[in-house]
């Protein structure tokens, strides 16, 4: 008799993280979408009102504010989508998050003396981001 009791408490524990695995999927996936509507706006602000972002002379990668908007607005889409696949739960969506949130970190590192409060907290944002999906379980998630 104690080995259904044991099957039963295995089934038990093994449902419960389940449902925890799914909302860091969701909560990943949608960090990634607002991520990239915030880095889209970024570049689009670069690329029509770039009198916003103060112009520093001595950075070692100084770009023109027009090419730091299409970096920006290009990278912010493709989190976007990215973000997308994560939510609709494709294993492409979750490699391809880890890799652009780690791109969009060092791109946003590289912007901070732009505009340095804004592209910290993308990189929080990232950071947030990149822990979702490496900690999300596909045999937790698939027993919910």
């Amino acid at each position: 008799m104690s080995v259904p009791r044991q099957t039963a408490t295995a089934t038990r524990t093994s449902a419960r993280p389940a449902s925890w695995v799914v909302g860091l999927s969701i909560f990943a996936g949608v960090m990634m979408i607002v991520s990239g509507v915030f880095n889209a706006v970024e570049g689009l602000v670069a690329l029509f009102r770039n009198e916003v972002y103060v112009a520093t002379l001595q950075y070692v990668f100084a770009f023109d504010l027009t090419t730091w908007g299409w970096i920006h607005l290009i990278l912010g889409l493709v989190v976007l989508g990215a973000g997308y696949g994560v939510i609709s739960g494709r294993i492409w969506g979750r490699v391809v998050g880890i890799a652009i949130a780690l791109l969009s970190m060092i791109v946003n590192f590289l912007f901070v003396p732009y505009y340095p409060v804004w592209s910290l907290l993308i990189i929080v944002l990232n950071v947030f981001v990149i822990w979702a999906l490496c900690v999300f379980n596909r045999d937790a998630a698939a027993a919910a």
